[in-house]
């Protein structure tokens, strides 16, 4: 990690790990506290929703194991992302498509399946803090919005604001996918193009199925009604075409 991005972590990010299995727990806690980061744990959603309310300052990161005491990690995640936009990366020990889609659903933004390698799981944290904070590599531009239908996207704030200029929250997997298109509008975009955008978020566990859930997940937010104009088109065995012209500045 160089020096820039020494600076993007500090202060120490604070990162909440709700994992009810204690060697699990302080596993992770070890690895962590290893790279730098503080650790808050919690043993199952009970003892996070305390945490959160406490009126202390909020996690940079949750790490979510799925299989909790009471309500799931999967349900814990769903609530989680409906108030807040905190990175959430899941901890599974089954590895099948269906857990991942199923987090994605709920607003996860990576994924990693038990037993993992130490450097990949804190690899997996640095870059999901790095995305939510802004990556201090990025060059330098004049040009920070894009707009398209209206809409616009600020790319130093990653904020999407509606023609009405309400924020518009994005999960990061979203962002990622919103600007992919962006960047090549009018054109098709393969799945497995938007599979190797979608790797960023999920490593080798990216699938067609999982990039269908958030191309509609992102359509549910820019499309908000069935009468406005499609603003992604889904080409039957291709992929997809971000329909509007897109200006930057």
């Amino acid at each position: 990690m160089d020096r820039r991005e020494e600076r993007l972590l500090d202060p120490d990010a604070n990162i909440l790990v709700v994992e009810d299995d204690g060697q699990m727990r302080h596993l992770v806690g070890r690895l962590l506290r290893e790279a730098g980061f503080r650790v808050t744990p919690a043993r199952d959603g009970r003892e996070m929703w305390e945490l959160l309310d406490d009126g202390a300052a909020p996690p940079d990161l949750v790490v979510l194991d799925v299989m909790l005491p009471g309500p799931s990690g999967l349900d814990l995640c769903r609530r989680l992302r409906a108030r807040s936009q905190v990175p959430i990366l899941m901890l599974t020990a089954r590895g099948d498509e269906t857990d991942r889609v199923l987090g994605l659903e709920m607003g996860a933004d990576d994924y990693v399946a038990k037993p993992f390698g130490p450097r990949e799981f804190v690899a997996r944290v640095r870059a999901l803090l790095r995305r939510s904070m802004g990556d201090p590599a990025e060059p330098a531009r004049s040009e920070r919005r894009l707009h398209f239908a209206g809409w616009m996207l600020d790319l130093r704030g990653r904020e999407l604001f509606s023609p009405a200029g309400a924020a518009v929250d994005l999960s990061g997997a979203e962002y990622d996918l919103l600007l992919a298109f962006l960047q090549q509008p009018q054109r098709v975009l393969s799945r497995e193009r938007l599979m190797e955008v979608a790797k960023r978020r999920m490593g080798t566990e990216s699938s067609e199925r999982a990039v269908d859930v958030q191309v509609s997940r992102l359509r549910r937010k820019i499309e908000p009604n069935e009468s406005s104009p499609a603003i992604i088109k889904t080409v039957r065995g291709s992929g997809y075409l971000f329909v509007p012209s897109v200006a930057r500045g």
